[in-house]
């Protein structure tokens, strides 16, 4: 079976590179050159907050699995259930970025499926991720669902790391 390699040419100023291999490496490589060799966009990158898959799966494959039945957030007594419904969400924007699913966001139904908890307690902290802006609510006229927000990520990888506590 082949493998699709990505080559990648760089000139600037005096400056060149080459990367090839595949697509994720080759990006990685390009964005530290970059990062490194033109000023702005280091200076830049110290107050843009974004997360690429690479980030995810790094930060998040300890908590997360992607099975043949979707994203799992793997059990753990000491989550609490923000934690599960924002690792669910993440996991979904893994998968979806992976191509497995359609559609990264979820109904409070697949987050009560898929998560084994009561209906009520998943409800009420969809609410509270929410207005914290963790979660964004995404309503059309016949459903509601969710999908994790960057500041979501942020929070979460925090609370794991213990840099916040997780309310």
């Amino acid at each position: 079976m082949s493998t699709t390699s990505l080559k990648v040419d760089i000139s600037y100023g005096e400056l060149s590179a080459t990367f090839s291999g595949n697509p994720d490496e080759v990006l990685v490589a390009v964005t530290r050159f970059l990062a490194s060799n033109v000023p702005a966009i280091d200076v830049a990158k110290k107050i843009l907050l974004n997360y690429d898959l690479q980030e995810l799966i790094q930060m998040f494959s300890d908590y997360i699995k992607i099975t043949n039945e979707g994203p799992r957030v793997l059990p753990r007594e000491n989550l609490s259930i923000k934690q599960k419904i924002t690792l669910q969400l993440v996991g979904n924007r893994i998968a979806y970025l992976l191509n497995k699913i359609q559609d990264e966001s979820m109904t409070l139904q697949d987050l009560i499926n898929v998560l084994g908890l009561p209906g009520k307690s998943i409800s009420s902290r969809l609410s509270e991720l929410v207005k914290a802006g963790h979660v964004i609510r995404i309503q059309d006229s016949k459903t509601t669902k969710y999908q994790i927000s960057t500041m979501g990520i942020k929070w979460l990888s925090d609370t794991l790391t213990g840099k916040i506590k997780a309310e």
